[in-house]
């Protein structure tokens, strides 16, 4: 074989393996697409109706936020007493007086079958109304976009979906980028609008996928720590390495505690696994919470703060502070008689990871630079429902009419790299990389080797 034919040959296997290479990474996007594009159009409408909780909620329930400031308030012990004479059967769990003069004061009661939010006029003592929160509109949305209403499993679902758009964004970026040199940017960063329809179906799917990638990056890795199995193990991690939470915080000596802040409060991410310290119940006179709404002010809290209170006699009373903006978050415990501060933890007490994610929850919230920080998300939302939407429509336009058409799976002697990206993924992202290896094993044991769903599939 002379020089010429072996270039020739060794240029054909090249080819050869760069084409089962894209081939490959085609099938994974594929499949990721098909299964998972559908949660990913429903956790971007429901997101994009929760970045406006603010404004939602403050027009549906308008009749009980806003009182007529006044030039007196009543205490805080007189109106949660006025809660307990309407409610003699329920715990009061929870006390919040409100960020503004034109605000109500929110009682949190509970009972045996459920828990609700009791709004009082701070000026009057008259309880303006009652929500349940079951009833409450945005905690649906918000149950549907975290666990989509069906509890552990749910949650676990969405986070896979999650985890399995990385794959996507991945994948689809590869395919995205132009292998052959072309003229301007038509068709990698704008849409070719005159080279008729295939064409502008293709672009209508590949173009806004490139634009949107690093907005729907960031809003799947900011939303990541908030689920319970990837979250959880990586607050864990993020939390308790180290000397864990800084000495400062505590007024003595850190507690070893079994009972985390999240157990008995709302409260920041950073927050949620901060031991719970105890009450020096020798003086058994608990103070009042007139006491505390004094000590939250003293202590700088947000006005957005709430106070939940102990159900027990060694409990504490726990400040929490989630606002808006990162920088201000606040977490304090103080003891239920003296008032001393147990715990004080800010957002500059955070580590360099809990201020990232502090910070990346913000944002993914809407909240932390306002309707701009909306109206961004808002697109990136809409960006996501655009791309699924036209990829789902490029594969009905593409497709055989009795099969699915999936590109067709090289020989598994080619794509031994992808055990690279198993293990990769399997460290990263327990749950991806458990899917991966099921689907891997379906792809190549089952569907491979019956010929009907072969060509059924690739047909």
């Amino acid at each position: 074989m002379n020089q010429l034919e072996t270039r020739g040959t060794e240029q054909k296997t090249e080819n050869r393996s760069a084409s089962s290479f894209y081939r490959t990474v085609w099938r994974w996007h594929f499949y990721a697409g098909l299964i998972f594009a559908p949660f990913l159009v429903m956790l971007a409408v429901t997101g994009s109706i929760y970045l406006f909780k603010p404004q939602i909620e403050n027009v549906l329930y308008q009749k009980y936020y806003e009182v007529t400031p006044q030039e007196n308030r009543i205490s805080a012990t007189a109106q949660i007493n006025a809660v307990k004479a309407n409610y003699p059967d329920a715990s009061i769990t929870k006390y919040r007086p409100g960020e503004t003069d034109a605000r109500s004061s929110e009682v949190k009661i509970a009972t045996a079958e459920a828990s609700s939010t009791v709004f009082i006029n701070p000026y009057t003592g008259k309880i303006i109304g009652e929500l349940a929160d079951d009833d409450r509109i945005m905690n649906k949305v918000e149950e549907i976009h975290g666990e989509l209403m069906a509890g552990t499993i749910g949650d676990r679902i969405v986070e896979l979906v999650a985890c399995w758009a990385i794959v996507l964004i991945v994948t689809g970026l590869f395919l995205w980028f132009p292998r052959k040199k072309a003229a301007g940017w038509s068709g990698v960063l704008i849409p070719r609008l005159r080279q008729g329809k295939k064409i502008f179906r293709r672009d209508l799917h590949a173009v806004p996928a490139f634009w949107i990638t690093a907005g729907m990056l960031f809003l799947i890795l900011t939303g990541l720590p908030w689920s319970g199995f990837w979250g959880a193990n990586f607050q864990s991690v993020a939390t308790n390495q180290g000397l864990g939470y800084p000495p400062s915080i505590w007024g003595g000596d850190a507690p070893v505690s079994a009972v985390q802040t999240k157990d008995v409060a709302e409260v920041p991410w950073a927050a949620e696994t901060l031991d719970v310290p105890k009450s020096n119940v020798e003086g058994l006179v608990p103070a009042s919470i007139d006491d505390i709404v004094s000590i939250a002010k003293q202590q700088g809290m947000d006005p957005s703060f709430a106070i939940s209170i102990p159900s027990d006699p060694a409990g504490v009373y726990t400040l929490s502070a989630y606002p808006a903006k990162a920088e201000n978050e606040a977490t304090i415990h103080l003891d239920q008689y003296s008032g001393a501060v147990l715990a004080d933890y800010r957002f500059a007490n955070y580590g360099l990871v809990g201020k990232i994610v502090a910070l990346g929850i913000t944002l993914h919230k809407g909240t932390e630079f306002g309707l701009i920080n909306q109206l961004i998300s808002l697109a990136i939302c809409l960006g996501i429902i655009l791309v699924a939407v036209s990829g789902f429509y490029l594969w009905l336009k593409r497709k055989p009419g009795k099969g699915m058409g999936a590109p067709k799976g090289p020989p598994a002697k080619s794509i031994k790299w992808f055990i690279l990206v198993l293990i990769i993924l399997g460290v990263l992202f327990p749950l991806v990389g458990l899917s991966l290896i099921v689907v891997w094993l379906v792809d190549f044991i089952i569907i491979r080797r019956i010929a009907v769903l072969r060509r059924f599939l690739n047909a």
